[in-house]
């Protein structure tokens, strides 16, 4: 979805990115399809079953307000080709910062699938440059009554580096996203402040700690 992106999508996905696990088992409800083309480039495909309506989950995905319920606590939401997802991880942050993730929508077809293209990332990004080579498509499905599947599909990832580091950057940052695009409707919207300040409070607890 998480890059579509992302997560994640991109956006989310960028942070989530760097966590220490690196595999999408890690989200056993995350379905893995990726594959590797005949040219060794990678293919990422994964996707989720959420419990709502495709409508619903659409616009969660790709609203203002929608958004910042599951990827990030600051974005902007232009849903239309040509439009541009911005977002940022840190409450703190503003919109227009030259550190945040900006991603061009690429294809749009309402209500069924968008993809996206990065245009800037932070500069702590492993790849940056060539993160914005890769096209990421969220693509939402009915699945039985009142849930949807959103399948995302990433191309580009070359059989060389930064690409591989990326993959595996993606990999797990994207399903992570999947993940919490489903639980902000079993779990509701992320409460990003606490979130932040839990953040914090645990850093600031390990400093203590490796001080002594």
């Amino acid at each position: 979805m998480r890059q579509v992106v992302g997560a994640a999508l991109a956006a989310a996905a960028l942070a989530a990115g760097t966590a220490q696990a690196q595999s999408v088992k890690d989200f056993p409800d995350v379905t893995d399809n990726s594959f590797v083309q005949a040219n060794g480039s990678k293919v990422l495909k994964i996707a989720i079953i959420v419990p709502a309506p495709r409508e619903k989950v659409w616009e969660r995905a790709l609203t203002t307000e929608g958004y910042k319920a599951w990827a990030t606590p600051v974005a902007s939401v232009d849903a239309r080709l040509g439009g541009v997802i911005e977002s940022a991880y840190s409450t703190k942050a503003r919109l227009g910062e030259p550190d945040n993730i900006r991603n061009q929508i690429v294809l749009f077809t309402p209500g069924r699938a968008f993809g996206i293209q990065n245009i800037t990332a932070p500069a702590s990004l492993p790849g940056r440059k060539e993160f914005g080579d890769i096209v990421t498509v969220m693509e939402f499905e009915d699945a039985g009554p009142g849930a949807t599947r959103v399948t995302l599909t990433a191309v580009g990832y070359k059989p060389q580096e930064p690409y591989l580091t990326l993959y595996r950057h993606f990999s797990w940052g994207n399903a992570y996203t999947l993940v919490k695009l489903r639980d902000s409707f079993t779990k509701g919207p992320i409460d990003w402040k606490r979130q932040e300040a839990e953040a914090e409070a645990k850093a600031a607890a390990a400093k203590v700690q490796g001080g002594r």
